[in-house]
């Protein structure tokens, strides 16, 4: 495994089923404490976010209902006006038992009348822990809600894959405890929880030693650090990228050779046939372009870091990328080398990174069933590649195992090209020495700031060519930034 800063990254870890069963395991001594803590939390990150208003906390039977029966007192020692509906009691003597024993107010139906009444239910009836199809009378009951905050993830939202099982009502905000849950950025459970807030309930030691083995982060600086120009920097030093372009599609190829020089490279070449080398060399006047045999241009060493598939037909890859493998060059395949190697995974081991959209990854792996998370682990695992599955919620996923989730984007980045952009970023930060993971996710969050920025600037619709000019500047941001764009409320 690479190394990169675990513990400035340890606030952009997510937490899986089997990690938050870790926590818990580790903090059962303290468990009433923390429960007391957390609905605490959550109230105060209601009061900040919410005025003052009629509040109806619907509390189901486990712990999540007792961090709403926390919750609930909170807000009425702040004097807010609040009820509690009790979808089924708890366990008697359990620990949310005793926290339902500690409310005193008002006890309402759990029905759709008294949700409707209220100008702000709170869910706290199911939490991450569900695992069969939420009730009718649930989802009868936040349909009749007119604003919904979540405690940990939506009622009926998986937490370790954002999938639904059963209609989930959308919530203004979802308040996370200690950490977010893959829920929380996958879709459809990102486009449910609204704004996701995190608290900190200052967890014993002993629980936070548990998280050093957590393998699944949200992707932002500090996962991984760009390197900062040098005085003694030079063009070999930041890194020689060499874009493989094609015949007749020569637009892709310069999307990449564009993206890999605004964001820092210090050469970037392109090599293409020999017949389209005029027509290269007119689009781009900076564009250096070899038109010489793959075997002659592989001969100088420097030129280690390959881009392998925008703008090339299926024949075309097959003249390049199998030499490039054999070569041993750290490669970044999409686009046509993705649909070369369609329902032919094996051809693309040996590459470093391959950035397919959600329709190439089927193309090479068959249909995705289940997890995206998941299809992304096994098939770099597979390959032995890093693999950004691309879209809403971008994962990037390492052949041992880590992921990262990206949400740092913007739907304008949904246009032909954008990709080709996101291949030349890959390319230049593996030339400039980190290595693929690391690469890989660095690029993606670049990627999406530039389209963030483009998007202010051009009132949402852009074309690729205006992300060149927000590349340097989101490189900048990235070096600056030492935590994702998650909210935290911090324990006192």
């Amino acid at each position: 495994m690479s190394c990169f800063p675990y513990q400035e990254a340890l606030s952009q870890a997510l937490l899986a089923p089997e990690d938050t069963r870790r926590m818990d395991h580790a903090m059962a001594s303290t468990l009433p404490v923390i429960m007391e803590r957390a609905g605490m939390m959550a109230a105060r990150a209601v009061c900040q976010h919410v005025r003052p208003c009629r509040v109806l906390v619907a509390c189901g039977p486990g712990n999540n209902g007792g961090d709403g029966h926390v919750l609930a007192r909170h807000l009425a020692e702040r004097g807010w006006p609040v009820s509690v509906a009790v979808l089924h009691p708890p366990e008697p003597d359990s620990l949310a038992d005793r926290m339902a024993k500690r409310w005193h107010g008002p006890v309402v139906a759990f029905t759709q009348e008294e949700a409707r009444r209220a100008d702000l239910v709170i869910d706290a009836v199911f939490g991450a822990g569900m695992n069969r199809s939420l009730p009718e009378c649930v989802e009868d009951f936040f349909a009749a809600a007119r604003q919904i905050i979540a405690i940990d993830v939506p009622s009926g939202l998986d937490g370790a894959t954002g999938a639904c099982s059963g209609r989930v009502a959308a919530c203004r905000m979802t308040i996370a405890l200690i950490r977010k849950r893959p829920g929380h950025l996958l879709e459809p459970g990102r486009s449910l929880c609204g704004e996701v807030v995190c608290v900190d309930l200052a967890a014993p030691a002993a629980a936070m030693i548990q998280m050093e083995s957590v393998r699944l982060w949200e992707n932002a600086p500090g996962l991984w650090r760009l390197p900062a120009q040098r005085p003694g920097d030079h063009k070999y030093r930041r890194g020689v990228v060499s874009i493989c372009g094609g015949a007749a599609m020569h637009g892709a190829a310069l999307f990449a050779f564009e993206a890999a020089r605004h964001v820092g490279a210090g050469l970037v070449r392109l090599t293409v046939p020999a017949e389209a080398a005029t027509l290269y060399r007119l689009a781009s006047p900076a564009a250096i372009v070899d038109a010489q045999p793959m075997e002659q241009a592989l001969e100088d060493e420097r030129r280690h870091v390959w881009v392998c598939g925008p703008g090339l037909c299926p024949e075309e890859v097959e003249r390049t990328l199998p030499c490039l493998q054999k070569s041993g060059r750290t490669i970044v395949a999409d686009a046509g080398a993705l649909s070369w190697a369609a329902g032919h995974p094996e051809r693309l081991k040996g590459v470093s990174v391959m950035t397919p959209h959600m329709g190439e990854f089927s193309r090479l792996f068959g249909q995705v069933e289940g997890s995206r998370l998941e299809a992304a682990r096994r098939a770099a695992a597979r390959l032995g590649v890093v693999v950004v599955l691309k879209g809403a919620d971008t994962v990037i996923a390492a052949p041992d195992g880590r992921l990262s989730i990206n949400v740092h984007a913007t739907p304008a980045l949904a246009i032909a090209g954008a990709g080709d952009v996101l291949s030349g970023l890959v390319g230049a930060f593996l030339a400039a020495g980190l290595p693929a993971w690391e690469a890989a996710a660095a690029a993606v969050w670049v990627h999406g700031e530039a389209g963030r920025r483009a998007a202010r600037r051009k009132a949402g619709w852009i074309v690729p060519e205006d992300l060149f000019g927000e590349l340097g500047a989101a490189r900048y941001a990235a070096s600056k930034r030492s935590e994702g764009d998650s909210v935290c409320v911090r324990a006192e």
